[in-house]
This record gives structure tokens, C-alpha cells and sequence, in this order.
């Protein structure tokens, strides 16, 4: 699974959509929105992407992860929109027979990414709104 939403993400269904009984490990990661970046304040952040572009990045992302490891599920979802301090922005799923597996798996599927999906995200401050330019892995 993969997409884009503006709705809250549900970690449980997420976690749900990628178990099976064939795995042995399930790996999940929650981004949130933190209320201080360096030395400045966070009251929100605001993301945007032209979809039909970002949702094949994450495709691919899907695709790239599965065959560099052993997974069984992978669930990449981006929220769309303004999201206060606290909620959920991203959600990485992996399961895999095995934990290291599906640890690599999940840390190489959030950095990559971050790095490479064309998401824009802006901050918005006290003293002012700024875009943040994606992370390197």
C-alpha cells in the first residue's frame, strides 16, 4: 500500500495491513510533527505534492524495497495538508521473516523517502512560515 492522504493515519490498520503469518517480525515507523526544530518553534506544518508524481515515486519506493529485502508487506502513507504538533505525517509498514530484515528495510524505506518523494513541507513559526528543503538519507 501506498498513497497520499489528508486524513489522520491509522498506525493499527496500517501495522494490520502488512501482517501475515508468514512474518516474523513487523517493523513501524510514526513521523510526527515536533513542536521545536533546532532552536525554533513548530506550530504546524503544512505539506503539498503534486500527487500524481509522488504517488509514483512512492510506488517505486514500494517496489525498490521489496526487491533488496525479504519482505512479505510494505505500507508507505504521507499526509497531506496542516498537521498541528503531534500528529502523525508518515507512516513507514514492513513486515519480514526476520527482524533485521525488516529493520533495514523500514530505515532504508522512510530516508529514501524523504530524500526522494516530491513532498514540500512548510513550517510554520511564530516569527514566520519557511519551506524546508527535503532531507538526505
Amino acid at each position: 500500500m501506498t498513497r497520499l492522504t489528508h486524513d489522520p493515519i491509522d498506525a493499527d490498520a496500517l501495522t494490520r495491513s502488512v501482517a501475515s503469518p508468514l512474518a516474523g517480525a513487523v517493523v513501524l515507523f510514526l513521523g510526527t510533527v515536533r513542536a521545536l526544530t533546532g532552536d525554533e518553534v513548530t506550530l504546524a506544518l503544512e505539506y503539498d505534492a503534486y500527487a500524481p508524481m509522488a504517488e509514483a515515486e512512492l510506488a517505486k519506493l514500494d517496489a525498490d524495497v521489496r526487491a533488496r529485502w525479504p519482505v512479505i508487506g510494505v505500507a508507505l502513507v504521507h499526509r497531506l495538508g496542516r498537521l498541528e504538533v503531534g500528529a502523525v505525517s508518515v507512516a513507514v509498514a514492513v513486515s519480514s521473516p526476520h527482524r533485521v530484515e525488516a529493520f533495514e528495510a523500514a530505515r532504508y524505506a522512510i530516508d529514501a523517502l524523504k530524500a526522494h518523494v516530491p513532498i514540500w513541507k512548510k513550517d510554520v513559526r511564530p516569527a514566520g512560515d519557511a519551506w524546508v528543503h527535503p532531507e538526505a538519507p
